[in-house]
Order: C-alpha cells, then sequence, then structure tokens
C-alpha cells in the first residue's frame, strides 16, 4: 500500500465514530484519542504533499522573479520528450533523428543559461572592482564607521553571489534530470553521447555550468577583500598569505556552502565517506525522516566502529605469522594464502545473509558476529596443540563467517542522521584503516613463548588468543550498551493492538520509509505532467533490487568498469599483503617482527594518503583524471615488483610495494567516489545495495589471490613471485582500457 493511500486510511479512521468502529471507551479518551488521530493525520498529509513537490513545481517556485527567462525550461524539454516517444512509437520519427534535435534543443538550453551566467559574473565582477577602489582610500583614512558600510556593501555582493549560485545549481541539475529521464524514456544512454560530445570539446558550455571556474575566482576576490577588512581597524590579513586562517563571515559561509554544495568539492571527509560507499539518498527522501538527533544513539554508533576496527586487527594480525604456522601444522609455507584468504571465501557469503538481517535487528546480527569471531579465534588458537590444519581452517572460516561490515555501513546509511553521517561514514574508513595497522603491529609484539597447562601460547596462536579475549569483551559491551534503533522497535510493536496513537506513529514512519508513489485523487490529474516521480516511474525504478540479478541489470557499463577496478586493486593489494612474509624470508631473511613492521607502515600511509588526496588533489583534478593516473601508477608498481635478474633487493620491493600499495588505496578511495555517482539510486538501499555489490567484488579478489598463492607455491618459491604478479598485471591493462571505453561517461 502506498503512502497516499496509507493516508486516505488513516483519513478514514479518524473521521470515523467510535460507534462506528465497534469501540466503546469512556468519553474522555475516545476524545482524547480523535484529537491524536486527527493531529497525525494532519501530519502525513503535510508530509505527503512536501514529498509530492518535484523539481518542476520546485524550480518553478524558487526562481528569481526577474531571472525567469534565463533558467533551464524544464517544463518544454519533458512535454518533447512527450511528443518524442509518441512519435517514435508511430514512426514518424527515428532515434537518431530525435537525438540530433534534442541534443539541439538542450545546447540552445544551455547555451542562454552560460550567457547569462558570464554576464553577472562581469556585473559581480564589476562591483568588487568599485568596491576595491573605495577600499583603497577607505584604508588610508581609517574611519571606522565607512569601513563597517564597506564591509555591508561587500556582503550585499555576496548575497547575490549566492543568488547567482542557487541558479546554476538549479539549472546543472534540470540538466543532469532531463538527461536521466532521456535514458529512462528511450532506453538509450543519451547521457553517454551528450556529454561524450560536449564535455571535452575546446568551445563547451557545459563545462561551464559544472566546472565553475569564473564564480570561484569572484567567491575568491570576495573573500580576500573580506578579509582586509576584518576588523575595524582594516586588517591586512592575506588568504593567499595565511591559507589555514577561516574567515569569519556569515555571507562568506553561506556563499562556501554554495560553491560546495554546486561543485560537489570533496573534502577528507567527503573522500572517506565515499571510500566507504555508503550512499547518499536524496535529501528530500522519506528515509531521511527516520533519523532525528531524539532516536539516535551516538554509543550504538561507536560500537558499530569498534566492530569494524577489530575485525580488519582480525584479519591482518595472521599475516606476519601465518606461513610459520602452516609450516609447524606440516604444510607449506604458501598455504598461508589459503589460512588468510579462507576467511575471505566465507566473507562471500556472510555479506548476504547480513545485509538481509540489517533489514529487521542490528543488535542481532551484531551478536552473532560477536559469538562467530571469538569461536573462530579461539580454534585458531587451539589448531596447534591439536597439530591440526583442518580446526585452523574451520577457525578462519568462522571469523569470515561473522564479518559485520555490511551491518556497519548499513547502520551509518540509516541510522545516523544526515548531518554527522559524513563524519561517520570517515569514522567506518578510518577505523578500518587503523585496523589494518594495528593488526600486523600487534603481531610484532606477540614475539614470545611459554605454556599454561597444556596450552601453547607463542607468535602463531596468541593472536587467536588476544582476538578470542578481545571479542569477548567487546560482546559484553555490546550487549549493556547497544540500542536498537527505533524504527525496528516501533515495526515490532504494530503487531500488537495499540490503544492510542502509538501504532498510528510507527505504522507512519513504516509507511515514510517506502517509495512514494502517485495516487488518483481528484485535483491530481492538473499537475500530471509536472511530475517527476509519476506512477510509473515509482514502480520500476524507485525500489530497490530484490535479487542479485535484479542489482546486476542496474549495471550500467559505467558501473562494470569501476567493480573490475575494485576487483583489480583489492587482487593486486592481497598479493602484496598476503605472500609478504613469504617473499621477505626466501629473498631477504627478514624476521616475523621485520615483517610486521612493514605491513604496519603500509596500513599507516592511509590516511595521510587519504588527507592529500580529499583535501587538494581533489580540487585540483576532476575525479576520472585521478582514476587514470592511479590506474597507471599502480600498473608501475606491479611491474617493478617483478623480479628480472637472479638478485632481488630490498630497495626494489620496498619501493614498488609503497607504490602499489599506497596509489592502490588513492585508486579505491577515487574509485568509490565515482561508483557512488554513476550507480543507480537503486542500490542505495535494500539487501543487495552497492556497499554489498562492492564488498562481494572485493572480497572475490581476495580469495583468487589467496588461491594464486597457494597454487603458484607448489611451482617452488623461486617463481611465486612472478606468477602470483602475472594476473594483476593483465587484469590492471584491462582495467585500464576499459576506463579509457568509458571515460567520457564518469562526468
Amino acid at each position: 500500500m502506498n503512502l497516499r493511500r496509507r493516508a486516505v486510511a488513516l483519513a478514514s479512521v479518524s473521521l470515523a465514530t467510535p460507534e462506528d468502529s465497534g469501540i466503546r471507551i469512556h468519553r474522555g479518551v475516545r476524545e482524547k484519542r480523535w484529537i491524536e488521530l486527527r493531529i497525525t493525520w494532519y501530519h502525513l498529509f503535510t508530509v505527503l504533499n512536501d514529498k509530492m513537490v518535484n523539481f518542476g513545481k520546485k524550480l518553478m517556485a524558487d526562481q528569481v522573479e526577474e531571472w525567469k527567462g534565463y533558467y533551464i525550461n524544464y517544463k518544454l524539454m519533458k512535454k518533447m520528450l512527450k511528443q518524442y516517444v509518441q512519435q517514435t512509437q508511430l514512426g514518424g520519427k527515428d532515434r537518431e533523428q530525435v537525438l540530433k534535435e534534442f541534443s539541439r534543443i538542450l545546447d540552445e538550453q544551455i547555451e542562454r543559461i552560460v550567457l547569462f551566467l558570464l554576464q553577472q559574473q562581469g556585473h559581480l565582477a564589476n562591483r568588487i572592482e568599485e568596491l576595491g577602489e573605495q577600499r583603497a582610500a577607505l584604508l588610508e583614512q581609517h574611519d571606522i564607521s565607512q569601513v563597517f558600510q564597506l564591509r555591508e556593501a561587500y556582503r550585499e555582493v555576496g548575497r547575490d553571489l549566492i543568488k547567482l549560485l542557487r541558479f546554476v545549481d538549479m539549472n546543472a541539475t534540470g540538466i543532469r534530470k532531463i538527461l536521466k529521464k532521456f535514458d529512462k524514456r528511450f532506453g538509450y544512454r543519451f547521457t553517454d553521447y551528450y556529454v561524450t560530445t560536449r564535455a571535452n570539446h575546446p568551445y563547451s558550455q557545459l563545462q561551464q555550468v559544472f566546472k565553475q571556474v569564473g564564480i570561484v575566482a569572484v567567491v575568491g576576490a570576495l573573500s580576500r577583500n573580506l578579509a582586509y577588512l576584518q576588523d575595524h581597524e582594516g586588517s591586512v590579513l592575506s588568504i593567499y598569505d595565511h591559507p589555514s586562517v577561516t574567515l569569519k563571515d556569515p555571507i562568506i559561509d553561506q556563499v562556501n556552502h554554495a560553491v560546495q554544495k554546486l561543485t560537489h568539492a570533496t573534502s577528507f571527509l567527503q573522500f572517506l565517506g565515499q571510500h566507504a560507499l555508503i550512499i547518499q539518498e536524496d535529501v528530500q527522501s522519506g528515509s531521511e525522516d527516520l533519523v532525528d538527533d531524539q532516536s539516535y544513539h551516538f554509543m550504538s554508533l561507536i560500537l558499530n566502529l569498534v566492530n569494524t576496527f577489530l575485525y580488519m586487527v582480525n584479519t591482518y594480525i595472521i599475516v606476519p605469522t601465518a606461513d610459520d604456522y602452516a609450516v609447524s601444522l606440516g604444510a607449506a609455507a604458501t598455504v598461508c594464502g589459503v589460512i588468510i584468504g579462507s576467511m575471505a571465501v566465507a566473507q562471500v557469503f556472510s555479506s548476504v545473509y547480513f545485509s538481509a538481517w540489517s533489514n529487521r535487528s542490528y543488535f542481532r546480527p551484531l551478536v552473532f558476529s560477536s559469538i562467530m569471531l571469538f569461536a573462530g579465534n579461539l580454534l585458531y588458537a587451539l589448531a596447534y596443540d591439536l597439530n591440526s590444519l583442518t580446526v585452523l581452517l574451520i577457525g578462519r572460516l568462522l571469523c569470515g563467517l561473522g564479518s559485520a561490515r555490511a551491518v556497519n555501513r548499513r547502520y551509518i546509511s540509516d541510522c545516523v542522521p544526515l548531518k554527522i553521517r559524513l563524519q561517520a561514514s570517515a569514522g567506518f574508513v578510518s577505523a578500518s584503516a587503523l585496523g589494518m595497522a594495528c593488526g600486523p603491529a600487534l603481531a610484532g609484539l606477540l614475539q614470545t613463548r611459554f605454556k599454561i597447562y597444556s596450552l601453547t601460547f607463542d607468535q602463531s596462536t596468541l593472536p587467536g588468543w588476544v582476538m578470542c579475549i578481545a571479542w569477548l569483551v567487546y560482546l559484553l559491551w555490546l550487549w549493556i550498551s547497544f540500542k536498537e534503533p527505533g524504527h525496528f522497535a516501533k515495526s515490532s510493536d504494530t503487531a500488537q493492538p495499540a490503544e492510542s496513537g502509538h501504532q498510528v506513529n510507527a505504522n507512519l514512519e513504516e509507511g515514510l520509509a517506502q517509495p512514494l508513489l502517485t495516487g488518483s485523487e481528484e485535483g491530481q490529474d492538473q499537475n500530471a505532467e509536472d511530475n517527476d516521480d509519476n506512477e510509473e516511474e515509482s514502480k520500476n525504478s524507485h525500489g530497490p533490487a530484490t535479487s542479485i540479478s535484479s542489482a546486476y541489470k542496474l549495471l550500467t557499463p559505467s558501473v562494470k568498469v569501476q567493480l573490475l577496478i575494485y576487483f583489480m586493486l583489492k587482487y593486486a593489494m592481497e598479493i602484496l599483503l598476503s605472500e609478504s612474509s613469504v617473499i621477505t624470508t626466501y629473498y631477504f631473511n627478514w624476521s616475523t617482527s621485520a615483517v610486521a613492521i612493514f605491513l604496519a607502515i603500509l596500513g599507516c600511509t592511509v590516511l595521510p594518503v587519504n588527507a592529500i588526496v580529499g583535501s587538494y588533489i581533489t580540487n585540483l583534478f576532476e575525479d576520472r583524471q585521478i582514476l587514470v593516473a592511479s590506474e597507471i601508477m599502480v600498473l608501475i608498481g606491479i611491474i617493478m615488483s617483478f623480479r628480472y635478474t637472479p638478485h632481488y633487493s630490498v630497495p626494489q620491493y620496498v619501493l614498488s610495494a609503497l607504490i602499489t600499495f599506497v596509489f592502490a588505496e588513492v585508486l579505491e578511495g577515487v574509485n568509490l567516489s565515482l561508483l557512488s555517482r554513476v550507480m543507480s539510486s537503486r542500490l542505495a538501499r535494500g539487501t543487495y545495495n552497492g556497499g554489498l555489490l562492492s564488498t562481494e567484488a572485493g572480497t572475490l579478489a581476495r580469495v583468487v589471490a589467496d588461491a594464486t598463492i597457494t597454487a603458484a607455491g607448489y611451482l617452488g618459491p623461486d617463481l611465486l613471485l612472478n606468477i602470483t604478479l602475472l594476473p594483476p598485471l593483465v587484469i590492471c591493462i584491462a582495467s585500464l582500457v576499459a576506463t579509457f571505453c568509458t571515460y567520457n561517461t564518469l562526468y
């Protein structure tokens, strides 16, 4: 039942008398319930009307009156689309003719927008120049009252600049939406064609809309001049000499916010948040209304981040000693690939059921995860005394079955308020990176050996014992402190009869979480033409994917290429990390402590690299440019890793490993950032979401990589390095070719 029908049903209940519904209760209680239901009914229709405000109406409502003739004619473009659909169905026009005509119309729309934009930029620049002359004369006089007036004049320019930024934002959104509508109506990748032919052209006007260099220059001039007037005496502070100094001015804050919203500027936190592939849905989507400051529970978020951290520690704490453990149990050193990879094998399956489980609860999956990881680490530690490789592998499989990363991602996406979701997403990535670094470092500290009764504690078994205790402590903390989100608790209450408005509220929240479908009430027909989210589109395109096959059908060529890149970089990183102990022992005779330090140093590069890329590099280059450059550098790192001569040196290995690992980390962040943009919004929620798909791609890469190490080990340690590097080399070249083929769609 859609939301409108829920509203009608609730209205009929609220307008019915208690006698009609067979309820005989005290008159005072009845009147109280009557008032509660009417209030709830009113709020529901208020929310419903807010949801029904589509982009066409929003564009009309938010237009600057004197600029009306310069906005994209969204209504006209939609009418043209409708006419083209009818004409092609009747055979009046072929698709190529429609393509050219619609491209010409859209070109004209964009040209009008851009020419007006340049004109307004010129007006603002002239006003700033005139104010600059006044400022130069004023600073010599030190007249405080005139300084105040001049500052207000600059702020007035800032207010007009905000209007212009909103103008560009509305038009850019309209262009994106109309391109998407064309693709949907015709089943043709018009966006690919249009962007390919317009974006990189030397006379591109599309770039003027989406890359606002002129506007940013005006923002810089305005900020610089206001900085000179920072205090009443006329400070000579320069924003260029002191970039770390933040100008405290409300107008500049609003301007910067508008610029960031418009250009999607990628700060460090945004970069980390997209690195986690916690896809942000539209701010106006119903799911946002379910999360508020009252229902948000900070300790539950911390427990999810701690779960992420401990799981990454659990994954990498055994890497420096896995080969020694395999040898002590009578297996070859290269069986470490199977030991490390068995956890990833189980994670392929656990990601799916944890993702489905998180539709109903977060607490129970986390409890189950902790129990599985406790049991798995216990078996891993006992395998030495039992002298059983089978027990060791079962322990690692149980650890993989306890992977709750899908739950951690989903909790942040669904249960954290929008205003702090970016920080929470960054915390997720930071916890993962910290765990990746702490795992090997902790293994390096466990270089001891002793026995308690018949149990052996050494460098091979201590990682299992330490993690066993860690998960037990975590389980107790989880049991005491975790709070199940309100929408789960309320949904369970709806199964019981309610004597008050609580059941109605729970049903309301449940309804708001569903896609909004248009109804057929009177008075809506006249607005049908302007409705962006009509009934047909809602049914077909608003629901989440319900199976792997339906999710796969939503993958465009761009998305498939990004998943291939993700597979490649995870493959290359797993080869580097998992065989590091075997390679360094064979060629350089490194100790376990040396391997642990080396891996810890690699892990410690994650956050600094992301900070540099997120704060600086992404502001200088497009994401797709960084993507290609990172792929090339990963390819160079892989090529440098090969052993070309009988003598394989430490500098060659360390340098090639650093290049491969660092640029794979850069590539991962940019790759997931692009993936979150080009992926269908239907993959932003549900069991088979974008996070699950990327997790599965990365996990499969790790499984294949670890299997490759074990298989190559049968050819001897001398050939291990070169044999294991061949697959990532081939996949990296293939991903580069695929990237160039889809380069113009990554816009």
